[in-house]
């Protein structure tokens, strides 16, 4: 069993069992036929993926990898706030005629921010710093930027980073307010251990630890079923990462330069309803 699923079935069971429903509460969320979209949910869970031991992917059903270092070139490589300089369709559904989902998500890592060292944006800053100062304890993205809320077409989710060098591991803590687990966990976790590979090769670091800090981890009322059938699966070894050696600069990585080495995984799950 790999390390991720093991996380991912520990977490699941622990809000079943132990979560608390919003059953009874005003919510904003809908589904497709307006009906309520309730969830069961555990508030403050903290998951710790050890990316030098192993890669955090999903073998309980199948995490489309391509795609998800596609959306995280896009927010943080792109720094674009528009889908069509994506490919998949995830976010299809928050985006206005033009494209645009406001001013969220990349939009706010490409504003530049002047310090003492001189004018950057926030992914330049993380750069910078981790060749010019790698032991700071000052290494902080976050775009959850309350005077721009009015005009994002979807609030933050996974809304801030903490990077930290220990030795030469470079660490991170994501912080996300929250998540559905059914829908996100398995492709957030994916994503962000991406971008720590990705920072630590360009910056001559090793991957060390993400710690996944989720605010309101939850559970969908429709999608408890479908989590009880998932975490009972056969699970399979993790695969391994390989990753370009030749790419030095940040801004060079391309979603062919990573792949899965022995990826075995259980049938993807289709048609699942998404909460608006």
């Amino acid at each position: 069993m790999s390390l991720a699923d093991k996380i991912f079935i520990d977490m699941c069971e622990d809000i079943l069992e132990n979560g608390i429903s919003s059953e009874g509460q005003e919510v904003r969320p809908r589904w497709e036929d307006g009906t309520p979209a309730h969830t069961i949910k555990k508030f403050g869970v903290v998951n710790r993926y050890d990316l030098s031991k192993e890669f955090p992917i999903l073998t309980l059903r199948k995490i489309p990898f391509k795609s998800a270092i596609d959306e995280i070139l896009w927010i943080w490589q792109k720094k674009s706030n528009n889908i069509k300089d994506l490919n998949s369709h995830i976010w299809d559904a928050w985006a206005d005629e033009n494209g645009s989902i406001g001013k969220a998500y990349g939009y706010q890592l490409g504003i530049k921010h002047k310090y003492k060292e001189g004018e950057f944006d926030q992914v330049d800053r993380v750069l910078y710093d981790l060749k010019h100062n790698p032991y700071s304890r000052r290494i902080i993205t976050n775009i959850y930027n309350h005077q721009d809320l009015n005009e994002m077409n979807l609030y933050p989710c996974a809304y801030s980073v903490t990077f930290n060098v220990t030795e030469n591991k470079l660490n991170a803590i994501l912080n996300q307010r929250s998540q559905d687990i059914l829908v996100a966990n398995g492709w957030n976790v994916v994503q962000y251990a991406i971008l720590i590979h990705m920072f630590a090769q360009v910056s001559n670091l090793e991957a060390g630890e993400l710690v996944h800090v989720i605010a309101d981890a939850h559970i969908y009322d429709r999608h408890i079923p479908i989590i009880k059938k998932l975490i009972k699966r056969k699970s399979y070894p993790a695969p391994k990462l390989i990753i370009n050696p030749d790419i030095k600069d940040f801004y060079a990585f391309k979603v062919e330069d990573f792949k899965l080495e022995g990826y075995k995984y259980g049938e993807p799950i289709k048609n699942i309803p998404v909460a608006i």
